[in-house]
């Protein structure tokens, strides 16, 4: 949508500047578009790990419309802090914000198989570990010393391989199905799979609006095709409210140990990754460094947004990646085009019928479209590596992190005898990664020895030497 109409290029590079609506609401939409389906899917992945809201006639179908609700509601609420701002809140810059991906391995083992009676719980967490985000604001410039890309690339790679299990899980058909002939069926591959080339064709073969809008084109394909098969039911549509507010304290709130520790580590890793957002859409779209004002702002925002969210029964908010690319793609920098955005967020955050069409989409057809999204975190981790230098040193912490992480999450029966707030904080395999990572980094010397130098490469080549003795 680059259109040279829209400003001169000092016009377009100024986050203050107000395009002509004609073309700054569609620009606006344009945002949503491409944050729609990654914003709504946590809500739902969590609700399906609890067990609840799911199958025409469910008691419980109202809890998850409604947490979809919250969902857009407070990504078009934490958006409006990130780009109108008051006092210290707020980067003033476009920055989309939408419900984080990076706390769904936390948030999983904390609700899984216990229904709507431990959303109390986490919103406990969500809440803490929101105000903790906010905090982190006063000095988060000067702890960046402490995480190079070796140690982001690791988290958001740890984020990505917790995830894909969950996007396998939904396209055979869901965790309900586990043990039924249904699951892993051809009928529930057939459908994933349409999602996936469909978004793919879309995103290597269209221009423009398709292209960024690839993973909802594709849905709405796999949607379609769903539809065909009379996998998709409206019953629950039409009992949907036309209109509803927010309720404060919605689910209630309790506190737990392993959950406000939890999200509080959390959001240390999110205002990381909110750091390098705001990086990110000042070099795109404006060719400058991000300030330290900027970057403390965009911070407190993540933070209050992710705490008001948790009062009214929403899950915690972070930055958009896939937006500041747009930014990079359009050329726009204004402020006030994420701010429609943010407005249609928030308009459609009040109907509960959106939120109940939503969760008509079969988890067959989501599952398609998480395997991208989940692979696409992957694949954002391993570009974040790439600027690691490969050294001994460097190569040694990302296997120690990458061994203990994976295989605790991996084989979470080997933590049997721990407590169980302990358990469930290791057993996600993200904060241990992150935590040796971060130690390490710090601890080890940037170079090694001379002499041990030495000692690795004779032993490498005595190695060598052994193998082509024995013939190997």
């Amino acid at each position: 949508m680059t259109d040279s109409s829209i400003g001169t290029p000092a016009q377009m590079r100024d986050p203050n500047y107000l395009p002509p609506l004609a073309k700054a609401i569609p620009l606006g939409i344009q945002h949503v578009l491409a944050m729609f389906v990654s914003n709504v899917t946590p809500a739902i992945i969590v609700a399906g790990a609890a067990g609840f809201g799911f199958g025409s006639g469910s008691p419980d179908f109202p809890e998850l419309v409604y947490m979809i609700q919250m969902s857009m509601f407070f990504a078009g609420i934490a958006t409006l802090f990130q780009c109108i701002g008051f006092g210290p809140v707020g980067a003033r810059l476009p920055i989309v914000q939408g419900t984080s991906f990076a706390f769904i391995p936390i948030m999983i083992p904390i609700v899984a198989g216990k229904g709507v009676e431990a959303m109390p719980i986490l919103m406990g967490g969500v809440m803490v570990g929101g105000l903790f985000h906010a905090c982190l604001g006063f000095f988060i410039g000067r702890i960046r010393f402490a995480l190079p890309p070796l140690v982001t690339g690791l988290v958001v790679l740890m984020i990505g391989l917790a995830l894909v299990r969950t996007g396998i899980q939904y396209a055979a058909g869901g965790v309900p199905a586990i043990g039924t002939p249904e699951y892993g069926s051809l009928q529930n591959w057939s459908v994933a799979l349409v999602v996936i080339v469909v978004t793919l064709g879309f995103k290597f073969f269209a221009r423009g609006m398709a292209s960024v809008a690839a993973v909802l084109i594709g849905l709405l394909a796999g949607y379609a095709v769903a539809f065909a098969m009379g996998m998709v039911s409206f019953d629950n549509v039409g009992r949907a409210a036309t209109f509803a507010l927010p309720d404060p304290f919605h689910f209630g709130f309790e506190f737990s140990l392993a959950a406000v520790v939890g999200f509080c580590l959390m959001a240390f890793v999110s205002a990381v990754e909110t750091v390098g957002d705001v990086s990110g859409i000042t070099k795109g779209g404006a060719g400058r460094e991000a300030t330290e004002k900027e970057i403390s702002g965009a911070t407190f925002a993540d933070g209050l947004g992710s705490a008001a969210a948790g009062m009214f029964g929403a899950l915690p908010n972070t930055s958009f990646s896939q937006n500041v690319g747009l930014i990079a793609m359009t050329g726009v920098m204004s402020r006030h085009v994420v701010t429609f955005g943010a407005i249609f967020l928030i308009v459609a955050g009040l109907m509960p019928k959106v939120g109940a069409l939503i969760s008509t989409v079969p988890i067959q057809v989501l599952g398609g479209g998480v395997i991208v999204m989940f692979g696409m975190v992957c694949a954002a981790g391993v570009s974040m590596l790439a600027d690691v230098n490969w050294n001994r040193r460097n190569m040694v912490i990302f296997a120690i992190a990458l061994s203990v992480g994976l295989g605790l999450q991996l084989e979470p029966a080997a933590l049997q005898h721990l407590e169980g707030n302990i358990k469930v904080l290791l057993t996600s395999g993200l904060l241990p990664a992150a935590g040796i990572a971060i130690v390490l980094n710090l601890i080890l010397p940037h170079e090694l020895r001379a002499e041990a130098t030495e000692d690795i490469a004779g032993g490498l080549a005595g190695q060598g030497a052994a193998s082509q003795r024995h013939g190997h």
